[in-house]
Order: C-alpha cells, then structure tokens, then sequence
C-alpha cells in the first residue's frame, strides 16, 4: 500500500515543525562540538575557533577585506570580528593596511606568521576531516550542507517576518 495523500496541504507542517527543532538542536550541538575540538585543533598555533574562521575568511576573499565586509562574510557581528582581529594584529598573525577607498575602515591581511598558522591548521583540520568522515557518503554530506544553505538563505529572507512574529506574540501576551 502506497502513502496516502492528504487534502491539507498544510497536514505536514507540525512534522516540519519538529524535524525543523530537531535539526536546529542537532546543529547548536555541532556548533559547540566544532568550536571546542576546533580550539584544541589549533591552541598551540595560538589560535582558537574564531581566529581561524577569521584567518579563513581573509585567506578565502581575492583581496584583503575591512573588518565590515569579513564580519558580513562570515555572518557575524562587526565588532566581534573586530576585537579579535584586534587581537591578532597584538600578536603578529595579521595587519592592517591602508584602505585606498575608505579612510578609516583599513584592510586586514594575514602576516606571514598568520598565513603559516592559518596553512597548519588547514592541514590539520584535513587530516581530522578524513577521520570523521571515514564510512560516509560524500553525497550524504553534500545534501546535508544543501539542506542546511537552504535554510540559511531563508533565515536571512525572514528577518521581516521575524520582527512580526515578535510583535504579534508580544502583543498576545500582554493582552
């Protein structure tokens, strides 16, 4: 016997909704994982999680980046990106460099102690990929990372629809 087919368009949608949770914890959970074996991945390079996302957005873009356009690269806030390039410019792993289109927004590049901590990591980080992903489908994986920028562009659809869920329950609670 086949599946059944609903009148509701909308009978799936509490499954959805549940799938939906289960997937957001699931990735919380991955998030944490990845940033505390990221850290200890890289402590002895001197750095943790989010200098190497850092370095990793500056080694990804064609061209050095002002702090502005890293954070919107890597979908975090400017002045989080900002106190830890801070604090890797303290440390030699990169440097700021004149911006000839904006005066005060100067362009980060790596150092050549930065790009040597950032090539380490890599290399490490390729080694512990082969061993997480031994016994599964390169396909598996690229249908989740599918599913996942999928939702990532809806997320960044919803931000009007958010504000509005907000007010709306807001204003139902204290009615």
């Amino acid at each position: 016997m086949g599946p059944t087919l609903s009148s509701d368009p909308h009978a799936d949608l509490p499954a959805a909704r549940d799938a939906f949770s289960d997937l957001a914890l699931a990735v919380f959970r991955l998030n944490g994982g990845l940033i505390e074996a990221g850290d200890a991945l890289v402590q002895d390079l001197g750095l943790t999680s989010a200098r190497w996302q850092v370095l990793g957005a500056i080694a990804l873009a064609p061209a050095p980046l002002p702090v502005a356009h890293i954070a919107r690269n890597m979908g975090l806030a400017r002045q989080s990106v900002q106190r830890v390039v801070d604090d890797m410019q303290a440390e030699g792993l990169v440097r700021l460099e004149p911006n000839p289109h904006h005066r005060r927004a100067a362009l980060v590049a790596m150092t050549p102690r930065g790009e040597a901590a950032y090539r380490q990591a890599i290399a490490r980080k390729d080694l512990w990929a082969d061993a997480l992903t031994d016994g599964l489908s390169p396909d598996a994986i690229a249908a989740a990372v599918a599913v996942l920028r999928r939702l990532q562009e809806r997320i960044e659809a919803s931000h009007a629809h958010i504000a509005a869920l907000a007010t709306a329950t807001r204003q139902e609670i204290e009615a």
